[in-house]
């Protein structure tokens, strides 16, 4: 790490310290939206987000009552029909899209394969598609399926290099697909200057939001946004397999030809036509009937940044990503942590990763402790913190805990070197 050789080793000043933070911290009270166990502290909302507490109230009604007494009348009653337009205008908010261009519902896989498929089909004649090599799997998985299916060559460009590829082959690119933030080290890109470059070249650019929805502003009308998908169920905690959300600009809406069309994205789907004719707008990107019990969840979810200006999560974010970060530097120097995560708060998102030889032992060593991240391969400890409920004192407990297991060795206790299926 790069100590910062003022700021003091005494654990003791640090915690005082973060009780000072979160003394003054606007966005404090937002905690209680959130159901969080006692003796944990959890920062892996990067990866699921905690509960909120308003679901579960609103689970039990869409069991008991829309589902065990309305029954299938909920389609019209309870407005189960509308859900994946009226939950994707609440999405829209949050990334900033103005109403009528994002729908909820399917997987995160499936939106990227649609969104990807449709956005390659913009720009017939042309034969790459652009994608960062460090991209999170799925994503690289897809690409290279679509490109399979329209005849396309994937080619792989760090986003940092992007403007080169495209000043070298702009007029041979369909699309280009990124995301804002890394998913191993949290490293923060520019959105608009990309998207700005891809467009200059005559193509299109879809981003992957999972790392940013809920997390960081997202200006997606501002910049001129083509696409975008993002999930439900990190920063925007509406629970493990929470349904998807794609963002298709207004201005592509009548040429958005998808490769999944199913009823539900039909003009008139009633009408049990054997031919598909899209619907107009953002409804022709539905699919299927959508998981109703997991849109509902999280549409009961999202409530929880009600009256909340992501400009303020922002500033929240930084001072809890920079406290970690300057409280490792001091107690963990010497340790064998390096930081992944850059330093300058406009490059980072929200979460830090530190990398550490025995990353997967720790990370289960302090699991035992109540402390909750997570580990990705190779070497990489990954630290979420959700703005809405994690706060200064659960940095420092996650720190002042690494530094105890590191002292006495505790870590290196054979059980937590076991692999588990998911890390």
């Amino acid at each position: 790490m790069d100590p910062h050789t003022a700021a003091p080793s005494d654990p003791a000043a640090w915690a005082r310290r973060a009780a000072d933070l979160d003394a003054a911290d606007p966005l404090a009270g937002l905690r209680s939206r959130f159901l969080l166990p006692d003796g944990v502290v959890y920062l892996d909302g990067n990866s699921l987000g905690a509960l909120p507490a308003a679901v579960p109230a609103a689970l039990e009604d869409a069991v008991h009552r829309q589902w065990g007494t309305d029954l299938i009348r909920s389609w019209n009653a309870n407005a189960w029909w509308d859900a994946p337009l009226r939950i994707g205008d609440t999405l829209g908010r949050l990334v900033g899209a103005n109403p009528g261009q994002v729908v909820c519902g399917d997987s995160t896989s499936v939106q990227i394969f649609n969104v990807l498929t449709a956005a390659a089909r913009l720009r017939p004649g042309r034969d790459l598609l652009l994608t960062d090599p460090d991209h999170f799997p799925t994503d690289q998985y897809l690409a290279a399926s679509v490109a399979r299916l329209l005849g396309l060559t994937v080619r792989s460009v760090p986003i940092a290099d992007l403007p080169a590829a495209l000043a070298a082959d702009g007029d041979r690119v369909a699309v280009a697909a990124y995301a804002p933030v890394d998913y191993r080290t949290g490293e923060l890109s520019d959105m608009a200057a990309p998207t700005a470059a891809v467009h200059a070249a005559g193509a299109v650019v879809c981003w992957d939001l999972c790392h940013a929805a809920g997390a960081i502003p997202v200006e997606l009308d501002a910049i001129g946004a083509d696409f975008a998908v993002g999930c439900g169920y990190k920063y925007l905690s509406g629970g493990p397999g929470a349904p998807a959300f794609a963002y298709v600009a207004a201005r592509h809406h009548d040429a958005f030809d998808h490769a999944v069309t199913g009823w539900h994205g039909h003009a008139d789907p009633f009408a049990m036509h054997g031919m598909y004719t899209p619907a107009s707008g953002i409804a022709r990107a539905r699919i299927g009937t959508p998981p109703m019990l997991s849109m509902l969840a999280l549409e009961a979810a999202l409530t929880a940044f009600d009256g909340v200006d992501m400009a303020d999560v922002r500033a929240k974010s930084l001072s809890l990503t920079g406290f970690f970060l300057d409280c490792a530097d001091a107690l963990l120097a010497g340790t064998g942590f390096t930081a992944a995560t850059p330093r300058e708060p406009a490059r980072r998102g929200s979460q830090v990763a530190l990398r550490h030889a025995d990353a997967y032992p720790l990370v289960q060593a302090l699991a035992d402790r109540g402390i909750i991240g997570d580990m990705r391969e190779p070497d990489i400890l990954r630290f979420g913190f959700n703005a809405l409920y994690v706060t200064h004192a659960d940095a420092f407990a996650a720190v002042a805990a690494l530094r105890e297991i590191t002292a006495d060795g505790s870590y290196t206790d054979g059980r937590y070197a076991v692999r588990a299926a998911v890390t």
